[in-house]
């Protein structure tokens, strides 16, 4: 058996994005690895019969980053998107089911593309080439309807290309908005299209747009205002005509779960209304699939695993059809089969497919080699005021919990809308089983605020971060010291994002954490609020005053810290770290703070991945190995 190396988790080919035949026969899906060993990122497709019956070859060699598969409607073919002529700018390109050189389609930059029934057309959303950031850039306030904002990226609109001729035109005119995602009504009637006001997030995200356009006439139909984040366009149809489906934030906050929305397009003259579906439930949406015309089949996060289930058009719920111990992602279906890509707890991601009541077929995947995994357990607990929670233990491999007491490490999420799931946790961070066979216990904790309990789990933090969701964090890593399986004296804790908040406001509360990593947290909300992309989401987050920000507290900060962070991250700006490292330096606290040039928020280049997973190994082993 062998033993896990840095190389092997960052050089990792892991796929992505499967994509269904119309035919039901074939399943074409991207893979890449984890890190990127140069400028830009490489990429292959593959190709596998549905049915398991042969395994899965390569359609396109990763000699460039070719992603975004769609297939022709008679199943004969796939276009997708490449840089293969022009390192970093995509263009459409189409190759057949035996392979070879694929035939470019277009000499313009393409950010999407939606084949249409007529195999002769092809959407595509791209770039207007005319769009240019004003110089100087003024911004006022309050912005008339019809006002420009000066954007820092050019808007997207919607395109129809003539496959026969070549010929590129624009389709449909939605003035100054952003065209987000375009999704083909199966019959080959009406596109919906999802649009910003304009193509930065803030404000665009702030003022969506839902619409119908003809793709014969260009007239747009509006469908009035969606949930935020609105995706995962789907249509259907029942008795009453064709329908649309996506999903969203459930309103009014701006934190808490996704919920999924139904719009009724029967009545040509009204707004139809736009109905959560799933309202009063205990799990969360993550994915909808359309399939063909029948009603939708979704994901759900529910706790540590993932239901696959149906729309039912008489009680506009959605019921479960089947259940995937661990994580399900990337849905594409047809009637009778469902294609995902899936993990389980030693089981890294593969494609799977088969009917959507199970079970589905692995179509081959990587294959790691005989590593000595940790031993992944699931826990449930109760957090002090009663709720109940799940989580994740992880113990170094060959060992049981009578080995006990272990050095516990304790990582933090990130979201605070995500979760982990029962799959296998191995990624360039400081994942569990990068920590576990290197012979730590690992705390995976499900506080709330993430994923897979419902709406109401989720939204609990909002304004309130650094609260319950501490004290639940605190009432696993208790019960694991009360069970002997953690040594109270080897404790540490760590994540990022939000992971990385948790972990620096953990040790501005107490001094129980002999060692802490920071990768890309939160440290001033107020500060995230006024830099970060994701701007207002943060204020509601981090609440009216300061006393949610570990800022505030770091004056009590006396555990050894390492500091992780992207030089050009636009999520959490570089100014976080900054602050916490001054604070550190100014409370003579032991850390180091280490600068990834030209990284965003999530660390991609594979040096440097390489570098996170060694320095956080190291970080920990020299302070919670005994004698330490």
């Amino acid at each position: 058996m062998g033993e896990l190396t840095a190389e092997a988790v960052v050089d990792r080919v892991v796929p992505r994005t499967p994509r269904l035949s119309p035919d039901g026969r074939w399943v074409v899906f991207v893979t890449g690895t984890v890190g990127r060993a140069g400028k830009y990122p490489v990429s292959a497709l593959w190709l596998a019969p549905v049915d398991g019956s042969a395994p899965p070859r390569e359609l396109v060699p990763a000699v460039a980053e070719n992603h975004a598969p769609r297939w022709a409607p008679d199943s004969a073919s796939v276009l997708f998107l490449s840089d293969r002529a022009e390192r970093g700018t995509a263009r459409l390109y189409r190759v057949g089911l035996a392979g070879g050189d694929p035939e470019p389609l277009t000499a313009a930059e393409i950010r999407e593309h939606v084949p249409l029934p007529d195999p002769g057309q092809v959407v595509v959303i791209a770039p207007d080439e005319r769009d240019r950031p004003a110089d100087p850039r003024v911004r006022t306030f309050p912005a008339h309807r019809h006002s420009t904002w000066d954007t820092l990226a050019r808007r997207d609109r919607v395109w129809s290309l003539d496959l026969r001729t070549g010929a590129l035109r624009p389709l449909g005119d939605f003035g100054a908005r952003h065209v987000v995602e375009v999704s083909a009504r199966p019959d080959g009637g009406a596109l919906a299209v999802l649009t910003w006001s304009v193509a930065d997030r803030d404000p665009g995200l702030f003022t969506p747009g839902l619409h119908l356009l003809d793709p014969a006439t260009g007239a747009i139909r509006d469908l009035g205002t969606p949930a935020l984040e609105a995706s995962s366009l789907a249509w259907w149809r029942d008795e009453t005509g064709w329908r649309l489906c996506y999903c969203g934030l459930t309103p009014p906050a701006l934190i808490g779960g996704h919920a999924v929305f139904d719009v009724d397009l029967s009545r040509l003259d009204e707004v139809g209304e736009h109905r959560n579906l799933t309202a009063g439930m205990s799990v969360c949406p993550v994915e909808l699939a359309q399939v063909d015309g029948g009603p939708p089949l979704a994901l759900f996060a529910e706790g540590l695993d993932t239901t696959v289930r149906r729309l039912d058009p008489a009680t506009r719920r959605f019921t479960e059809v089947s259940r995937a111990r661990g994580q399900l992602v990337s849905p594409t279906a047809s009637r009778d089969v469902l294609a995902v890509v899936a993990s389980t707890a030693a089981e890294p991601d593969a494609v799977h497919a088969g009917p959507p009541d199970g079970p589905l077929t692995r179509l081959g995947g990587t294959v790691l080699g005989e590593i000595r995994w940790g031993t992944q357990e699931r826990l449930s607990y109760r957090a002090p005021d009663g709720l109940a929670l799940d989580g994740l233990l992880l113990l170094p491999p060959g060992t049981t919990r009578d080995d006990g007491p272990f050095p516990l490490v304790t990582l933090a999420h990130g979201g605070p809308y995500d979760r982990y799931a029962d799959r296998l946790n191995l990624g360039w961070y400081p994942s569990g089983q990068w920590l576990a066979t290197a012979g730590f216990a690992v705390f995976l904790p499900n506080p709330r605020g993430g994923l897979g309990h419902g709406h109401a789990f989720a939204t609990s933090v909002a304004g309130a971060v650094g609260g319950e969701e501490w004290t639940d964090l605190l009432a696993g890593i208790d019960l694991l010291v009360d069970e002997g399986v953690a040594d109270p004296a080897r404790l540490g804790i760590g994540g990022g994002s939000h992971g990385g908040f948790v972990a620096a406001w953990a040790v501005g509360q107490t001094d129980r954490f002999a060692a802490a990593i920071v990768v890309a947290g939160v440290i001033d909300w107020a500060l995230l609020a006024a830099t970060g992309e994701h701007t207002r989401f943060e204020a509601a987050l981090g609440g009216p005053d300061d006393s949610t920000s570990p800022i505030t507290h770091a004056a009590r900060i006396r555990t050894p810290v390492l500091i992780l962070h992207g030089e050009d991250d636009p999520n959490v700006p570089l100014s976080q770290a900054e602050l916490l490292h001054r604070a550190l330096c100014d409370g003579g606290v032991e850390h180091e703070f280490v600068v990834y040039p030209r990284e965003n928020h999530s660390i991609r280049e594979r040096e440097h991945q390489l570098d996170v997973l060694r320095r956080t190994r190291e970080w920990f082993s020299r302070r919670l190995t005994p004698g330490s």
